[in-house]
């Protein structure tokens, strides 16, 4: 076998998805947000008031990884959390008024990402339809 490093495509999703995170962080800077965190809002601007480990499953990110970040936003006013009564081991997670207000702000950051990049919607919807159902159906599996 010929080793080719663009012909892996974990090396295209790898490399592609640091370009993208980048460009990213460039759009999220003057927000005072990391793009995990912003994908970490993004699930509770769709839905607030939930449990970090349902959280944790809609971003397939460990405790390990999402606590720091959620006491991180916690700490810039973005977000509450709260323990339950019944079961503390249950964590429950709120949007403040300040990210609320977040969710206005950052509204116009999905058009900024599309204007980075060079292909046409048209162009890129088959790929998003392809990571969306790998995500959905088969990303489990892995």
């Amino acid at each position: 076998m010929k080793w080719k490093l663009e012909e892996q495509l974990c090396f295209l999703l790898y490399a592609n998805a640091r370009m993208i995170t980048k460009a990213y962080k460039d759009i999220l800077d003057p927000f005072n947000l990391t793009y995990t965190q912003y994908v970490t809002l993004i699930a509770l601007w769709e839905k607030d008031h939930q449990l970090v480990s349902e959280i944790g499953t809609k971003l397939r990110l460990d405790s390990g990884t999402l606590t720091p970040l959620l006491k991180k936003l916690e700490r810039d006013g973005t977000l509450t959390r709260t323990r339950d009564s019944e079961d503390n081991r249950k964590v429950y997670i709120d949007l403040t008024s300040k990210g609320r207000q977040l969710a206005l702000d950052c509204a116009i950051v999905p058009e900024k990402i599309l204007a980075k990049i060079p292909f046409s919607k048209e162009r890129i919807e088959p790929l998003y339809d392809i990571l969306k159902t790998f995500y959905q159906e088969e990303g489990e599996r892995l």
